[in-house]
């Protein structure tokens, strides 16, 4: 039973997690800024970086490729600076 609960557990706490990981990088990528307060100052190129979150979770981590290139490009969002 117990066993049962923290697997039931964990299944909703990584549904929740790549609900928020789609939202964000769909209001990173639709809306071209970043969600936050603090991600606002720390995200350069807000539509890179919210491609690169959806990349992620539509890896889900089954799929390593596709995790490693939205880690990458969540990384150019953040030290990428904007073109004038």
């Amino acid at each position: 039973m117990a066993f049962a609960t923290l697997v039931l557990v964990s299944f909703l706490v990584f549904v929740v997690l790549w609900l928020t990981c789609a939202v964000l990088g769909l209001y990173g990528l639709v809306l071209g800024r970043a969600p936050g307060r603090w991600l606002r100052r720390h995200v350069r190129q807000p539509r890179l970086w919210g491609a690169g979150v959806l990349l992620v979770a539509a890896g889900n981590f089954a799929q390593p490729s596709v995790t490693v290139v939205g880690v990458g490009l969540v990384a150019l969002g953040h030290v990428v600076r904007p073109t004038p």
